[in-house]
């Protein structure tokens, strides 16, 4: 595997490629990741992890840019592990670098669709026109999905989205699931004492990268609105990212200082699992997500989920289990949260659920589909994206699994 990004740096693509790893080796098959050196070390667990040169990037401070020369350096080296297949997480320097390793080592190469870059790139490169950005998204998804022999989505709306650009490369949709061997029981009482929040204070929690694609103002604006109906309402936001210092002076702003509590980072573990636990419910508004794993979380801890279903997310809340549906609208959403903060019995009943359904995405259930998608692409893969050979009809085809895992 080769990445982008990985631990120290916390988002969805790292824990996704940490889950995958870990359950795959609990299967029998082992990986080695490459992935960036950050300035502050690595991560708790860095079994089979080369870590690569990186530069600084001024545009994002918390991510870094991998020296592809130090990967290809490595080639020789690698063949020596004799790996069936190379399989790429981000679409930068991981890309490239791994369409090169692949063809030198003669072997097949995937890569997971992890981000929906076609509005990633509208909030980071502003300064362009939205519809330039989006062609560029398109275009460049195109160009890299034809060096590939196949590729993963998290969701069937992201298999649906590569149908709309063009894109023939054979696609699985895979999506990550829940390890419940890591995820403890939260104790939210004890994470409300050591923040100083009243324990019948209505709490609503978002964890996540406090980014600007993941419509943390938006939530800001229901909170405005649920609060003329509950003055003591408070959204704890768990996550640090480049949107942050403007959130905190939109919130000022709405006069929520004292109805937003920011937090940072929470390294995957007991304080994370407490704060998902906190709540009265999980609110959620990002409509970037290609699969939205926060909300699976808030669920296997059993707590209620609020969110728009957009994207990646119809996929989880399509069973109409564990969550409330709200449009994105803050009449809509902020009604959906006094609902439910007025009927314990539905949040009970809310809560109940989600931990039931929650099972349906584990982590092991997954992982065999992703091991059983390596082995039917080494069976009709050849080696290099050159010389490898279609599916035996002669067609490069896009298959999906159910919308629900099973």
């Amino acid at each position: 595997m080769i990445s982008d990004v990985y631990f120290p740096r916390v988002n969805g693509v790292s824990t996704s490629i940490a889950t995958f790893r870990r359950s795959l080796q609990q299967l029998g098959h082992n990986s080695t990741l490459i992935a960036p050196r950050y300035p502050q070390g690595g991560s708790r667990d860095e079994e089979n992890i080369q870590r690569v040169a990186a530069r600084y990037l001024p545009m994002d401070p918390e991510d870094r840019l991998m020296k592809v020369a130090h990967i290809l350096a490595a080639t020789e080296s690698l063949r020596q592990q004799h790996y069936d297949l190379v399989h790429i997480q981000t679409p930068f320097a991981a890309h490239y670098a791994g369409i090169r390793l692949a063809r030198r080592l003669r072997l097949p190469v995937i890569e997971t669709y992890h981000t929906y870059f076609e509005e990633y790139f509208h909030h980071y490169l502003p300064f362009l026109p939205g519809g330039l950005t989006r062609y560029g998204a398109r275009w460049l998804t195109r160009h890299q999905a034809r060096q590939l022999d196949a590729l993963v989505v998290p969701s069937t709306a992201m298999l649906s989205v590569l149908a709309t650009y063009g894109v023939q490369t054979q696609t699985e949709v895979i999506p990550t699931g829940i390890d419940f061997a890591e995820i403890a029981a939260g104790d939210g009482p004890g994470f409300r004492r050591r923040y100083g929040i009243d324990p019948k204070r209505p709490t609503l929690v978002h964890i996540g990268r406090v980014a600007h694609e993941k419509n943390i103002g938006f939530l800001l604006d229901v909170v405005a609105r649920v609060r003329l109906t509950v003055p003591d309402i408070l959204l704890v936001i768990a996550g640090e990212g480049p949107a942050r210092r403007s959130l905190q002076q939109r919130a000022a702003q709405l006069g929520l200082g004292g109805n937003c509590l920011f937090l940072g980072y929470f390294e995957r573990g007991a304080e994370l699992w407490d704060c998902y636990a906190s709540g009265d419910a999980f609110v959620f508004a990002s409509s970037t997500e290609t699969q939205g794993l926060v909300l699976l979380e808030a669920m296997a801890l059993g707590t209620p989920v609020i969110s728009t279903a957009v994207l990646g997310t119809r996929d989880i809340l399509a069973a109409g289990k564990g969550a409330l549906i709200a449009a994105a609208d803050v009449d809509d959403f902020s009604g959906k949260i006094l609902h439910l903060l007025r009927q314990p019995r539905l949040r009970q009943r809310l809560s109940q659920e989600a931990r039931v359904y929650a099972r349906d995405w584990s982590t092991v259930i997954m992982a065999r589909r992703m091991a059983d998608f390596y082995q039917r692409l080494l069976q009709f893969g050849s080696g290099s994206r050159e010389t490898n050979t279609a599916p035996s009809s002669g067609r490069r085809q896009t298959t999906a699994s159910a919308q629900r895992p099973r």
